[in-house]
Parts: structure tokens; C-alpha cells; sequence
């Protein structure tokens, strides 16, 4: 009997400590929504917490994929059971405005049915040689889905080699479901390659990269747990 009143205790306690986590997380995902909220409705009012398009943080292998304020960032969690797999990028401007540029010299594709998205291979990692890596652009059409991707990448673009800075598109608000939009943002991500050349599905966190060293910013939420994240 007291065996099980010890296991009650410990299936308890771990119960606690999980809604905690949940409960902690969302708090501090809460305190930059509360910053990404006020820079949409007055970008003047965050003007310090804007990075410029193409800026670099010392010596990282990455430039800034279009110019904003970073809102949400690597493992941030929206929702009970939600770990958000890249950055957000906020210009603070309307949709098709706020332009987006590659940030590495890589191979851009573009699959037959993607609206608003780019992925573009790496093929040596910068800070891990040995591996292949992916990022991907996303949110780049309006809530109808009309893309706002550059013609040079038209649907079924393969594996074309775009130096770094090369104009991808824009910032907008679509968000997969026609007629639900986002707010105008960029999102984008680090994607593992599953071995054979391929990418992996963006939308599991285990499949992505931490981004913090390649931008040479804290964007791990875990790192990072309330701040909007800037050159150091």
C-alpha cells in the first residue's frame, strides 16, 4: 500500500511540474506577444529592437533575412503542446511591402503547390561541414493566397543557385487557410536533411535547427525567455 501511495505521489508531482513548464512558457511567450502587439500597432515605438535586412552579428554565417523586429523565436510555445520551430520576423508594415533575401549562397526550390514558400539548400553547413542543411522562407503571399514571391521563382523552381542577398519576395500574411491570415511577418527556419539530400517536415521542432549561432543572436526560447532578441 505504500508502495502505490509512493507512486501516486511521484505520477502527482510530475503532473505539477509539467503544468508548471506549460504555464512558465506560456507566461514568457506572453511577455514578447505583449511586445510584438505594440510594435504592429506603432513600429516607431520599438524603433531600437528593429535589425536591418542583410546585417550581420559579428562573425555568424547568416545575414538578416529581411528587416524587422525578431518577435517569436526557436521553441517558443503558443498553445499547450506547441513548440514553434523558427523565428518571426515583424516589419510593422502591410503585406507585399517589406522585401526578404536569401541569407547564405544556396540552391532555392520551390514545390508546384507552395504559395507563400521557399526552401533553399545548403549543401555544406557552415558550422558543421560534414551535413547538409535547409532554410526555409515562409508567409510570403496574402490572406487569398496571391504570392508574393519574386517571378524569378516561379512553382516548381529546382535546385537554382541564388548568392547570398538575392531578393526572395516579401513579407505577408498568409497562413495555409485562405481567408485566416497571420499577422505580416516572415518565418523562417532551419530544416535538418534526412540523409539522402531531401529536407524534413518544418513543422516538428525535432526536425530544425536552433538558429542562435548562425545569426549570432539568443534565439532559443530556453536561452532566451522573454527578450526580443538583438545583435549583442
Amino acid at each position: 500500500m505504500r508502495k502505490d501511495w509512493i507512486v501516486l505521489g511521484f505520477i502527482i508531482i510530475s503532473l505539477l511540474l509539467g503544468i508548471f513548464v506549460i504555464y512558465r512558457g506560456s507566461l514568457l511567450t506572453n511577455a514578447r506577444s505583449r511586445q510584438v502587439i505594440a510594435f504592429i500597432r506603432n513600429p516607431g515605438s520599438k524603433e531600437s529592437l528593429v535589425i536591418p535586412a542583410g546585417s550581420r552579428c559579428g562573425d555568424a554565417p547568416f545575414t538578416m533575412p529581411t528587416r524587422g523586429m525578431i518577435g517569436y523565436i526557436w521553441d517558443d510555445s503558443f498553445r499547450i503542446g506547441h513548440r514553434h520551430s523558427g523565428i518571426d520576423i515583424f516589419a510593422g508594415t502591410e503585406g507585399g511591402v517589406t522585401p526578404i533575401y536569401s541569407v547564405y549562397d544556396d540552391y532555392l526550390s520551390r514545390l508546384p503547390d507552395w504559395k507563400s514558400s521557399v526552401i533553399i539548400r545548403i549543401p555544406p553547413d557552415p558550422l558543421n561541414p560534414g551535413q547538409q542543411i535547409w532554410t526555409y522562407y515562409t508567409h510570403m503571399a496574402n490572406p487569398s493566397g496571391d504570392t508574393f514571391i519574386v517571378d524569378n521563382f516561379p512553382p516548381g523552381t529546382t535546385d537554382v543557385f541564388v548568392p547570398a542577398g538575392t531578393l526572395l519576395g516579401y513579407q505577408g500574411n498568409y497562413s495555409g487557410t485562405p481567408g485566416n491570415p497571420t499577422g505580416v511577418h516572415l518565418h523562417f527556419s532551419i530544416v535538418k536533411d534526412d540523409g539522402n539530400g531531401n529536407f524534413l517536415s518544418e513543422l516538428a521542432i525535432e526536425n530544425t535547427l536552433d538558429p542562435s549561432a548562425y545569426f549570432g543572436m539568443s534565439l532559443n526560447a530556453h536561452d532566451n525567455p522573454g527578450d526580443i532578441p538583438t545583435c549583442p
